[in-house]
């Protein structure tokens, strides 16, 4: 077994790709798509497609019981409902606690006395540079029903945190971003009671 330091981990040498030239295929109103020519670490050119986006940031709402706030939403490109904790993308100038805030009040109608930022992940580090920043949010606070945008429909649910892993391995929530969240919650919530 090969143990890394920090500092190898982060090496880059003999792996970095060096742009020579790079285009937008597609700007959209979310998303920009991009293709670029690189030199490979062994001097080879290839070709790089991916898509731009501004990041995002997923809220996982907690109650001083245990029990979560979740949402049901349509989701067009897989044509289903999927069962997710909060999210939404970054408005320019925002800084990721602004959108997460912003977003839990919007999709649910709550507020949160108590944020934490628990970790930063790279979704899709293939073909995109999103990021998703994740916040616990305790201290939950009903302010309305929430002010969904024209085109967005949800439905929001409380439910036990158990259930929700229950509903996971069942293979009822498949979306990876809520899946972490539910261990990083569970994690969080054993360091609590076990310090």
């Amino acid at each position: 077994m090969t143990v890394l330091t920090q500092q190898q981990l982060q090496d880059a040498q003999g792996l970095i790709e060096t742009t020579e030239s790079t285009a937008s295929v597609y700007k959209g109103s979310f998303l920009d798509a991009h293709k670029d020519h690189v030199r490979l670490p062994n001097g080879m050119m290839a070709t790089r497609e991916y898509l731009k986006h501004p990041g995002a940031v997923m809220v996982i709402p907690v109650f001083d019981n245990g029990d979560v706030l979740i949402e049901r939403q349509y989701r067009y490109p897989l044509h289903q409902v999927f069962i997710e904790f909060p999210a939404g993308k970054k408005d320019e100038g925002e800084s990721p606690l602004e959108t997460g805030q912003r977003e839990l009040l919007e999709e649910t109608g709550y507020c949160a006395a108590e944020w934490l930022h628990v970790t930063d992940i790279h979704n899709a580090i293939a073909y995109s540079d999103e990021v998703i920043h994740f916040y616990i949010a305790k201290g939950l606070v009903k302010q309305h029903d929430g002010t969904l945008d024209d085109n967005e429909f949800l439905q929001v649910l409380r439910v036990p945190l158990t259930e929700l892993e229950s509903w996971m391995r069942q293979g009822w929530v498949s979306d990876v971003k809520t899946q972490l969240g539910i261990f990083w919650l569970k994690d969080y919530l054993a360091q609590q009671t076990n310090p």
